[in-house]
């Protein structure tokens, strides 16, 4: 097939390979053959715009400067190449072609006549679309740039098991001097509780004083009486703990009742533990 070599010819070398107008293949012979209209995809053309910055680029100048007059020309000598190939463009193809025909009418004007009209001047027009083609390159720049970097299942890949959440949470506290003051005593006691001292010796209250005080108070309790309001309080710094005292009192309690001397009751489990003396009555529970 001969090409026409002359700089205005739609025939170029690089646009014809990518546009792929020429040797179409048996399919697309058969669906010319059948009907007379075909609709073809541009290869990546999404609109006259991208046409134009294809054919821009090979003036090699920069698009704010590029001869419209030129590049009206060639997208002309392109509208008519596609339609003698019997291809159906959008409308949008065509519209461009009858704006850039208009322009290209209008820059050839001399400026006396330009003036006549209330119409915007052309080079505006001109210097409006080189702009367009200018926004047009940075955004496929930008595409391309994107596109290029590392993708998530196709250079990146994940890890197949899931990291489980951490999830840590946060709450604001509002308290005065006064709560401050309480924590922190708080704390400091229990530091001080949990502090082990192993040259000190705890002290214990023994099972035969709590025998002995028990027995003691026993013609005061002809009424039911609280463990805890029985056993001793501690005194001094270096006696007994509370605890001491109500273990070794609840210790002989248990016995004095099985020796018949108390009557224990409690109201339901881990509730507090009742004695009173035991009545001479028959029936009580013991």
């Amino acid at each position: 097939m001969n090409r026409d070599t002359s700089p205005r010819g739609f025939e170029n070398d690089v646009l014809q390979r990518r546009l792929d107008f020429d040797g179409p293949g048996p399919e697309v012979a058969e669906e010319i053959a059948a009907d007379d209209t075909l609709v073809l995809d541009l290869d990546g053309y999404e609109g006259p715009l991208h046409v134009l910055l294809a054919l821009a680029r090979q003036q090699k100048v920069d698009l704010l400067k590029i001869s419209i007059t030129r590049l009206a020309e060639q997208y002309l000598t392109f509208i008519q190449e596609a339609r003698r190939l019997r291809f159906s463009l959008a409308a949008d193809y065509l519209v461009m072609a009858s704006w850039l025909a208009y322009l290209k009418s209008r820059l050839l004007l001399p400026q006396a006549e330009r003036k006549q009209t209330n119409e915007p001047q052309p080079e505006e027009l001109a210097a409006a679309l080189a702009f367009r083609l200018k926004k047009l390159e940075a955004m496929r720049k930008s595409v391309e740039a994107l596109t290029s970097r590392p993708q998530l299942k196709r250079d990146v890949f994940a890890r197949g098991d899931p990291e489980a959440r951490l999830i840590i949470p946060s709450s604001r506290i509002e308290a005065n001097v006064f709560d401050l003051m309480s924590a922190y005593v708080t704390q400091r006691r229990r530091e001080i509780e949990r502090h082990y001292d192993p040259t000190r010796r705890i002290e214990a209250y023994s099972l035969e004083d709590a025998r002995d005080n028990l027995r003691a108070q026993l013609p005061k309790l002809s009424n039911w009486t609280a463990l805890e309001d029985v056993a001793p309080q501690p005194y001094g710094a270096g006696g007994p703990r509370r605890v001491s005292y109500v273990a070794s009192t609840l210790s002989a309690s248990l016995e004095l009742a099985k020796e018949g001397h108390l009557q224990l009751q409690q109201l339901a489990t881990f509730e507090t533990l009742y004695m009173r003396k035991r009545q001479p009555i028959s029936g009580d529970r013991t």
